[in-house]
């Protein structure tokens, strides 16, 4: 699954990593009843619920998208530790090149994991790349029962806040 990237990005999106359907499709987030889509556009980062055929529209609204692995699995868990480290050093060369100006990493385990933060909860994180800001998501995986629909809008809705962004869901 490519990445989507430009240069200078407002937030760079990171998913911990593509699930089996994603991978079989070439798009993200592709499984029937994904709550990434809604979750961006219910927090103001897009005027409307995308498609995953329409994901290269990101860099519309100065955003991109990118995985921490690239492996497929069917769930995140099934992923190991080296492969979490490994990840996060490739996603942070990535970072380097394309200097967004936030990064958010979609579950705060694989963060924990990739970066060796034990104690890092959802938000934003004392860690920097090069001028990029961190910010960790809750993994939108309908498997999260801690962050509902409503919920995980509203975490989205505080990253949009810190990064100075308009609400784009009233601009339809």
């Amino acid at each position: 699954m490519k990445d989507i990237l430009a240069p200078e990005l407002d937030v760079l999106f990171c998913g911990i990593n593509p699930g089996l359907t994603s991978a079989a499709v070439g798009l993200p987030f592709a499984t029937r009843g994904s709550r990434w889509w809604p979750a961006l556009h219910r927090s103001g980062f897009t005027p409307r619920v995308l498609t995953p055929a329409e994901a290269d529209q990101l860099p519309t609204w100065g955003l991109g998208l990118t995985t921490m692995v690239r492996r497929p699995t069917a769930r995140a868990a099934e992923l190991t530790r080296a492969e979490l480290l490994a990840g996060a050093a490739e996603l942070t060369e990535r970072v380097r090149i394309w200097r967004p100006r936030w990064l958010a990493i979609l579950g705060v385990t694989a963060f924990r994991a990739g970066y060796e933060r034990p104690d890092a909860t959802v938000g934003l994180q004392d860690l920097r790349i090069g001028e990029t800001r961190l910010w960790v998501l809750p993994n939108p995986s309908g498997l999260n029962a801690h962050y509902p629909p409503q919920r995980l809008a509203e975490e989205f809705v505080r990253l949009r806040h810190a990064a100075d962004l308009p609400d784009r869901s009233r601009t339809t």
